[in-house]
């Protein structure tokens, strides 16, 4: 969750380094996933702070981060990517609202990181540095490591221990 200035600085600039963004601020036309990225960052700070003046600042954020969301097929909801957050193509991109994933996350279209069970927290907890590629289900409460890759359409249902493996196959196991 991002609480400071400073983190959503950090945060801001670590996103735009994965993309190999150098300019100061997104053209007016294109630039799609760093205007989400921007939007998906400001809604959560303001989310995060109290009073009146963020309120609104959150609404005018979360806006964006949903107009461009609609615009490219991603529902992202805020506070679930750590920073360096790349993803590599437009189209769709379902991610539960209580999963958690690391920072440096590289993650392709026609991914679905979701719920299985009733209760709200069985959602998966991914590490850091994690490629996910295209197509792939990740769902339940289970535990990727950081430092791993989860091959094209693979279903993963059940937790891994290892770090710097790659996870694929239906359903998913190490390779």
């Amino acid at each position: 969750m991002i609480t400071t200035k400073k983190e959503l600085n950090r945060y801001l600039t670590l996103d735009k380094k994965v993309y190999g963004i150098t300019k100061k601020r997104p053209s007016f036309y294109g630039d799609w996933h760093w205007k989400f990225l921007i939007a998906l960052r400001h809604e959560e700070y303001h989310f995060a702070q109290s009073g009146c003046y963020h309120r609104i600042m959150k609404r005018f954020w979360a806006m964006l981060h949903t107009h461009y969301g609609v615009k490219m097929g991603w529902d992202i909801p805020i506070n679930t990517f750590g920073p360096g957050l790349k993803i590599n193509h437009f189209g769709l991109i379902v991610v539960n609202a209580n999963a958690r994933i690391g920072a440096f996350c590289d993650i392709h279209q026609g991914v679905n990181i979701g719920q299985h069970g009733l209760h709200q927290n069985d959602v998966p907890i991914i590490g850091d540095n994690v490629w996910i590629g295209p197509g792939a289900k990740i769902f339940g409460k289970i535990t990727i490591p950081s430092r791993c890759a989860i091959g094209a359409n693979s279903v993963v249902n059940k937790s891994f221990e290892e770090e710097n493996i790659t996870i694929a196959g239906i359903p998913a196991k190490k390779i």
